[in-house]
């Protein structure tokens, strides 16, 4: 994977490495187009991508032990910071995570919530654990988010 600053990365084909680059090649590009990839972390290394700089624009400053989302996203034109956590086997953004994402919270940005799934097989798996107010993308249909809750609640869509 290449970056705006020429930057690449490579992932390992284990784990949740696969989710990821979907998140990175088909997310990304579908719900935050021409967004800066500012964090990647993964099992085997925890700052894979980390654009420091950027982050303390935001107002945001990461300390090592800091436990970061698998992927950090800033979307200028909205103004947002998307905390995505790719989901293979444990993980998603519930109550407790959600706490633990505070570290955002002095960020200029508004913060959106996503738990990335590679199936609905799998999200079933989480899905009475994933909190309020965030959003779900499953990978094996790429072009559509679950929202829960919201401003959108009981209300009728446009069918034409």
């Amino acid at each position: 994977m290449k970056f705006q600053s020429g930057e690449s990365i490579s992932l390992s084909p284990g784990g949740q490495n696969p989710l990821i680059k979907q998140v990175i090649e088909e997310f990304c590009p579908r719900f935050t187009p021409g967004a800066m990839l500012l964090y990647v972390g993964v099992a085997e290394n925890k700052f894979l991508h980390l654009d420091t700089a950027s982050l303390r624009q935001l107002g945001v400053t990461i300390a090592a032990a800091a436990k970061m989302p698998d992927v950090v996203v800033f979307d200028s034109r909205r103004n947002w910071s998307v905390l995505i956590e790719a989901v293979a086997s444990a993980g998603p953004v519930d109550g407790k995570r959600r706490k633990e994402l505070k570290l955002f919270a002095g960020s200029a940005a508004g913060l959106a919530f996503v738990t990335a799934f590679t199936s609905r097989a799998t999200m079933r798996n989480f899905v009475s654990h994933i909190s309020w107010e965030t959003e779900v993308w499953i990978a094996e249909a790429p072009d559509h988010l679950i929202h829960l809750n919201g401003e959108r609640f009981l209300e009728p869509y446009d069918l034409t």
